[in-house]
Parts: C-alpha cells; sequence; structure tokens
C-alpha cells in the first residue's frame, strides 16, 4: 500500500467521523458536532430587578417578566440563600396579568426575611411552578446579590511612600504616607475588630495597588486575639509567634500607624495600646 493511499484513506476516516463527505473537490457538506451551550433560560424568564451582583434590602423587591409556561396559577416560587447555604428568605411571585400564554408575562414579589444572612453574598434563586413534580420539568435562574443590609463601610489605612517623600526623593516614614481603602464588611458587635483583622490580611485590589499603596501585611504568625476599650483607650492584644512586628524604625511605625488609624475611624478611640508591649518595636 504506497503512502499516497494510506493518506487517502486517513482523510476518508476523519470526514465520516465528522459526519460528511469531502470526495474529489464535490461541495458535499461536513456536519461537525459542537459542544453543548451553557443551560440557561432568559428565553423563559427575565430578570429586571435585582440584578447580578446588585445589593438589596429587607424586603428584596424581586420583578420581571417570565413566558405564562414558567407559572402555575399565575405564580411560581422564589428563594433567597446566602454563601453558606442557608435559606434566609423565600416567597411567591406573582403574575401580573393574565399567565394563560406561552409569551412574556410580568412578575413582581415581595420577599421579608426571617433569618438573618450570616454572609455579604448570597443567591436569589427562582424557579419554575412544576405542579408534575418530575425532576426533569424543574427549572431554576440563580442570581447573585449583596445583602446592603447586614453590611457596613470602614476604612483600611495602607501605605503609600510615594506620598511621604521629602524635596529630595527620601522616604520619611511618617503617617503623611497613609491611604485609605474602603471596605464592605459583614455588620456584628465588634466593627473594631473586624476591620484590625481585614487589615492584617492586606488584601489590595490591583487598582490599589497601581495606585502606588503597599502593604507588608499580612505577616505570618501576627493575629488578634483581644481588643478592650476602656474610655477612650483601646487595647489590642496581639500574637506573634515569629517576631515579625520587630524591625527597624521605619518599618515598625509604619505598622503601628496603619492598625492605629484603622481603629481611630472608630467612635470614642482617642488612643490606641498594643499588648505584649514590646509589639513593634525597632
Amino acid at each position: 500500500m504506497t503512502k499516497l493511499t494510506i493518506a487517502i484513506i486517513i482523510i476518508l476516516v476523519l470526514t465520516v467521523v465528522g459526519g460528511g463527505y469531502l470526495l474529489f473537490g464535490l461541495n458535499i457538506p461536513v456536519f461537525t458536532v459542537s459542544p453543548s451551550p451553557i443551560p440557561g433560560y432568559s428565553d423563559l424568564i427575565q430578570v429586571t430587578s435585582p440584578l447580578a451582583g446588585e445589593g438589596v434590602n429587607d424586603p428584596i423587591i424581586v420583578e420581571g417578566r417570565a413566558r405564562g409556561t414558567w407559572y402555575f396559577e399565575a405564580s411560581f416560587p422564589v428563594e433567597v440563600f446566602d454563601a453558606n447555604g442557608k435559606l434566609v428568605s423565600g416567597g411567591i411571585a406573582t403574575a401580573k396579568s393574565d399567565w394563560m400564554t406561552t409569551e412574556f408575562v410580568p412578575f413582581r414579589a415581595e420577599l421579608k426575611f426571617f433569618v438573618r444572612p450570616e454572609t455579604l453574598n448570597g443567591t436569589l434563586v427562582l424557579r419554575n411552578d412544576n405542579p408534575s413534580g418530575l425532576a426533569e420539568n424543574e427549572k431554576e435562574v440563580r442570581i447573585p446579590i449583596v445583602f446592603k443590609f447586614v453590611s457596613r463601610t470602614i476604612s483600611l489605612y495602607y501605605y503609600n511612600p510615594g506620598k511621604d517623600e521629602d524635596a529630595y526623593g527620601n522616604i520619611m516614614c511618617t503617617k503623611q504616607g497613609l491611604e485609605v481603602v474602603s471596605r464592605n464588611i459583614l455588620r456584628t458587635a465588634t466593627p473594631i475588630q473586624d476591620a484590625i483583622k481585614l487589615l492584617l490580611r492586606g488584601e489590595l485590589t490591583k487598582e490599589e495597588k497601581q495606585r502606588g499603596i503597599t502593604t507588608e501585611f499580612p505577616l505570618v504568625g501576627v493575629e488578634l486575639v483581644g481588643a478592650v476599650q476602656k474610655g477612650g483607650v483601646l487595647t489590642l492584644e496581639f500574637a506573634d509567634s515569629q517576631n515579625k512586628t520587630s524591625g527597624g524604625s521605619c518599618r515598625v511605625g509604619i505598622l503601628w500607624s496603619q492598625i492605629e488609624a484603622t481603629a481611630q475611624q472608630f467612635s470614642g478611640v482617642s488612643k490606641v495600646r498594643f499588648i505584649p508591649e514590646e509589639l513593634f518595636q525597632p
């Protein structure tokens, strides 16, 4: 068998596997199998409020439109879960016009929370009403949301050396270089501790880094273990198993200032103390 004969056989096999034929220049189409698209139901239901990633309050107003086949008796179920998978709200969306059609019909639902979410983020789930009870007839759309009513905005103070230079371009290691970034955190009874712990994680966005903001956090072994406020004095207790808070006066002064400024944003905090006292020492 010649090499030419083998090549022709290979071409024939490949085209047959593809589902069609392409022989000797004849214009016979070759059919190929494409991957299935990701399942979705935008042709059946469209949500106009809330949008993906949007902040919601209590109650959540859910609005949109769905084809009549999504409803049964003019309604369908809606649920809300937090990021831990806990059901925090649920109810019924009702059609605002005649649902006995295959066309789109507007709907509305007002969902009150019966359990407080334990996370900032959650998921809104809209399911078709499935009177048959058969799994193959079930459909749902999932929309990521943010629980605004359980969050608060705080400031974290990081360092921008470009804002802390003298006339000769030398870094001065002063509070002048502190730069604030905003974060949303879960509303708890311990906002100061939450803010300090988040600061210690040292998480900066790409945009913040491009602005010249830097941080030495996180420091291995450094963690907040307690906080007590008496009058205007806030005492923060840290663990530092690897002695990462010591170093030159410039470095530790900046680390100290970052924590102090982050703590002093909270009402009533005028002075910050550290335990053990040898923390953040040159």
